[in-house]
């Protein structure tokens, strides 16, 4: 019994090893976090907004705190502010109101980062302030913006099984990857960007991402088959876009992880890297459907 024990031991380490986190830790939170989501989004919908809120405010001020770290000035309060007012926007008014609390965001940002500068006693470069303010503006764009489509989905009829599908495949998209990149491994897909991405973990992905998205649309969704077979690989692509835009910023921020809130994730913005741009394909795909009220 205990060198039975010893050696799961010595291959759940070996695992850690290969996969750079703990993988006890990351399962167990992903199934609270994952309990979590799915009962906002079974039972009664309104309640997604609140753990949307959550999600976008934390990922928000991991980024701006990791930007400011590296030297960029970004304003976190009227980030903040932001995140917390486009989520309740995009559910309630939808994309008109999705707009304007961008607008009105990005305008606030501005300014405050404008007055913050002018009334500093060591006035920045004209030229720092404006990377700032792109600085900024990119999370706002980024993490705000594109995290708003899941709940502007939510919003729309029958939207919860929409919101549940895409993120199901997404997760799909990421086992896939893991599972085969763990095993067959050997080819890197961008070894600049993301070293522990290989073509192998990507041909994974992509097998999984045809088969969970035909079963998807078939008993989730009450699309045909071949819509699944559109929507997993249009899924694939975004969330490895999704991933590597995340690996290229904290390459070039220096930093392994975000933060370290997450017990085996990370942070936050670690976990939804790749569900962000998904968001925005899935509403995109929801509005080219044949059930789609939007027509």
């Amino acid at each position: 019994m205990r060198e039975q024990r010893d050696k799961l031991r010595a291959r759940n380490d070996a695992i850690n090893a290969r996969s750079g986190r703990n993988l006890a830790f990351a399962v167990l939170f992903g199934v609270v976090l994952g309990g979590l989501l799915l009962s906002s989004l079974i039972f009664i919908k309104e309640l997604f907004i609140p753990f949307a809120i959550a999600m976008v405010v934390f990922a928000t001020i991991e980024l701006a705190s990791a930007m400011r770290g590296a030297g960029r000035d970004v304003p976190r309060i009227p980030l903040v502010a932001a995140a917390v007012a486009i989520i309740p926007a995009a559910y309630f008014l939808e994309v008109v109101g999705q707009w304007i609390a961008l607008l009105v965001g990005v305008l606030v940002v501005t300014l405050w980062r404008l007055v913050e500068a002018s009334v500093s006693r060591d006035r920045p470069p004209r030229k720092a302030v404006w990377a700032d303010f792109l600085a900024a503006a990119l999370i706002l764009i980024y993490v705000s913006y594109l995290g708003s489509f899941t709940v502007l989905l939510t919003a729309q009829e029958d939207g919860q099984w929409w919101v549940l599908g895409f993120l199901i495949i997404v997760v799909a998209v990421d086992v896939g990857a893991y599972v085969f990149g763990l095993n067959f491994g050997k080819h890197k897909l961008a070894p600049k960007i993301s070293p522990g991405k290989t073509w192998e973990g990507f041909a994974g992905a992509a097998l999984t991402s045809v088969v969970v998205g035909i079963l998807v649309s078939l008993f989730l969704l009450d699309q045909q088959w071949w819509f699944g077979l559109i929507m997993g690989p249009l899924l694939l692509i975004t969330a490895t876009a999704g991933d590597l835009t995340e690996s290229m910023i904290k390459r070039d921020l220096k930093i392994k992880d975000m933060s370290s809130w997450l017990p085996g994730h990370g942070g936050f913005f670690d976990r939804i890297d790749s569900i962000l741009p998904s968001g925005a394909m899935a509403f995109a795909l929801y509005f080219w459907s044949a059930d789609s009220t939007l027509w």
